[in-house]
């Protein structure tokens, strides 16, 4: 069964205070970069981008890393991910703080937070 790690890519770089709402583009490239290279147990990740994190990293893939721009908010992008993976019968990982999202994507696997993220990373 593959496994497939979601991660809200604004909730994720929004809880670190290092400055990246100076350049939200540059942050995303950031957290891209570190999730191509690191040793998680997950067949692959989908980094959703919202907003002017878009312009950081280009939509598709980069070997396990699947980069989506959301086509309005990225809550719903990450359901819709959530949703289709576990449709296509993976164990589902949603990384959020945001307790709305986590309710919505709970539905289709389970949520973790940010700090696990990080401490991957």
């Amino acid at each position: 069964m593959p496994t497939v790690l979601v991660v809200d890519a604004a909730n994720v770089v929004g809880s670190r205070p290092d400055g990246w709402w100076k350049d939200r583009a540059g942050a995303a490239r950031r957290l891209h970069e570190r999730l191509l290279v690191a040793d998680t147990p997950y067949d692959e990740i989908v980094l959703v981008l919202e907003g002017a994190a878009k312009g950081g990293v280009r939509a598709g893939r980069d070997g396990h890393v699947r980069t989506v721009h959301a086509p309005r908010d990225g809550d719903s992008a990450v359901v819709a991910e959530a949703k289709a993976a576990a449709t296509r019968g993976a164990t589902v990982t949603v990384v959020t703080a945001d307790r709305m999202l986590q309710a919505r994507a709970g539905a289709w696997g389970q949520t973790l937070s940010p700090s696990w993220l990080w401490d991957q990373l």
